[in-house]
């Protein structure tokens, strides 16, 4: 007889999301990268020459993490940093060639790994599933008293067929 917990709904997402983010390193591996630094690529794929405190806010992370990340990329020769005041006290991070390139390819990986995480389901149950972790996502972000990173994305109604 299986566990109880294993029926609960935190303990499918949880697993879920185990389950997402081994095959996302795989898929990520194949670009080089670990998880959280195709992140970084493309925020500066988006807008080049951020600050460590821009990176780390738009990522959500504590500053020393980012500036973990940054360091990792840049000994791969994927970032680098610079400094573009007087006195050098502020450093802007900048992609390098080889970096504006990786980061072109993540799209791929990231369509690569919704396909796989969506097949079979069809376009009314993609929406319903993205409707309802929305709520869920509503409902622990209010409890934790944040916005938790919830988009505000209206919930459009399961006959749409805009995906």
């Amino acid at each position: 007889m299986k566990d109880p917990v294993q029926k609960t709904i935190g303990y499918r997402l949880t697993h879920t999301a185990r389950l997402q983010k081994a095959l996302s390193a795989r898929l990520l591996a194949t670009l080089g990268l670990f998880p959280g630094q195709e992140a970084v690529l493309k925020l500066l794929c988006e807008q080049d020459g951020r600050t460590m405190g821009d990176l780390a806010g738009a990522l959500r992370v504590r500053p020393p993490t980012a500036s973990k990340t940054i360091a990792r990329l840049t000994t791969q020769g994927l970032v680098e940093r610079r400094t573009t005041d007087g006195d050098g006290r502020l450093v802007r991070v900048f992609l390098s060639e080889a970096g504006r390139e990786r980061g072109a390819s993540i799209d791929s990986v990231w369509e690569q790994l919704e396909g796989e995480m969506v097949a079979g389901l069809d376009n009314k149950e993609k929406k319903r599933l993205r409707k309802l972790l929305r709520k869920v996502e509503k409902n622990l972000a209010h409890r934790l008293g944040t916005d938790g990173g919830v988009d505000d994305e209206p919930d459009l109604g399961e006959d749409d067929d805009d995906n």
